[in-house]
């Protein structure tokens, strides 16, 4: 059977939705935000979302657009709005469907069985690449190997954890104690001058102009990102 994201700010609407669903044999995941369902989406795999539209930290539009960087699973807005403009900003923005609340559960099953029998019909349940790029910068991470505009770069381990650690979240800013203890695999004490370090030397490798890097940006007071 299929996984299911289930993302609202409100968790009592996240606990009604599973009520639903679960007993259609589904599987259940659970997040709050987009940011907490952009990293559930980039660490398992994921067959369908049901996405709120008005949370914190990151809306559902933006966190859709950042879905669409790397999946084409079908994503399902929640929304309190129903007038027909928000549904043709939802959809424009890549949704595959739009349930205004308070919603109907029969409704719902319905939908999420429509879009997952549709999405299988047409292949497009693919599983996540090994292969991870953002803009010229490319990670092959079963062979670890990156590429920079065709060329191969050479990276010590810890640079190739801290760029693989910001390529799976990018476009998503990461601190400095974030990105320490994925890659490290400890916790993480002032380590602000540690990860600079590591920023520089992977600016170095894979920016034409360092000082002014077009990729691997810091955001000041919060960490780095990685666009492209």
């Amino acid at each position: 059977m299929a996984n299911l994201l289930l993302c609202d700010d409100q968790p009592e609407i996240v606990d009604a939705l599973e009520i639903y669903l679960k007993p259609e044999g589904y599987t259940i995941c659970k997040a709050y935000d987009g940011i907490q369902a952009l990293q559930i989406l980039k660490s398992q795999p994921i067959d369908l979302v049901l996405l709120d539209i008005m949370m914190p930290h990151m809306d559902g539009m933006t966190t859709l657009s950042k879905i669409r960087e790397f999946s084409n699973i079908p994503v399902v807005f929640l929304s309190a709005k129903g007038e027909d403009s928000d549904k043709v900003l939802g959809l424009n923005v890549g949704a595959d469907d739009y349930i205004t609340k308070p919603f109907n559960p029969t409704e719902v099953i319905a939908r999420v069985r429509s879009q997952l029998r549709r999405y299988q019909q047409l292949g497009g349940q693919v599983q996540q690449s090994h292969v991870l790029q953002a803009g010229p910068i490319l990670i092959d991470d079963h062979a670890k190997t990156v590429t920079v505009d065709g060329e191969a770069i050479s990276l010590t381990p810890v640079e190739y954890g801290v760029l693989l650690y910001l390529i799976q979240n990018k476009g998503i800013v990461c601190s400095s104690k974030a990105i320490y203890e994925a890659v490290w695999d400890e916790e993480a004490y002032n380590v602000d001058r540690t990860i600079a370090v590591h920023i520089r030397h992977l600016r170095e490798k894979i920016e034409i102009d360092p000082s002014e890097p077009r990729y691997l940006k810091v955001v000041w007071g919060h960490g780095y990102i990685l666009e492209g």
